[in-house]
């Protein structure tokens, strides 16, 4: 990230909304939102595979007893809608999957689940991106997430509905077919 460009244009954008850039509330604004970009942006530099190699610490599923399913819910992260730039946040992650053989490490779903929502996004293309991260990183085709979240260009703007919640949920390998492994997601 071009983090002196990121300073220049939002400097730009406060003399566009009218606001002074110098003035002592906001002289440091430009670098602030620069720093602040860095880090809930920091999904942008990685491709999923490479979320995948990053987050692909497995271990033998025959040590750990998974035969079946494992499933991760109420995985918390926030994300920036690619058509506002509006904040997507109160969201939650479920993550489930069948091992083949291996199993994740618990902490690194949460870390896929957070890496992959650190970019400009869509709740479906996320859902879509932690279920390809894990199906790679744990070498599964058997994926299924369901998120849930709130929306700021629904709740803080345009129709200002402040209870809405958007749902998606994606499927792929075992769970598009089986009912049973779709419901251990809610």
């Amino acid at each position: 990230m071009d983090k002196k460009a990121v300073e220049f244009h939002i400097r730009g954008l406060l003399e566009a909304l009218g606001e002074d850039p110098d003035r002592e509330g906001l002289r440091e604004t430009p670098a602030r939102v620069a720093e602040m970009y860095e880090e809930i942006f920091e999904g942008i530099g990685y491709t999923n595979h490479e979320i995948a190699q990053m987050f692909g610490k497995t271990f033998s599923s025959e040590s750990s007893g998974a035969d079946e399913a494992v499933i991760m819910k109420d995985i918390t992260v926030f994300s920036y809608c690619e058509h506002h730039m509006a904040l997507m946040y109160d969201m939650t992650v479920n993550v489930g999957y069948i091992p083949h053989g291996r199993v994740l490490g618990l902490s690194k779903i949460a870390r896929i689940c957070d890496m992959a929502a650190k970019r400009l996004q869509l709740q479906e293309r996320l859902g879509r991106d932690i279920a390809e991260i894990i199906s790679e990183a744990a070498g599964t085709p058997d994926v299924g997430v369901r998120i849930v979240g709130s929306h700021s260009c629904m709740t803080a703007r345009g129709i200002k509905n402040p209870n809405a919640r958007t749902e998606t949920r994606t499927y792929i390998g075992g769970f598009r077919t089986r009912k049973d492994l779709q419901e251990l997601l809610d």
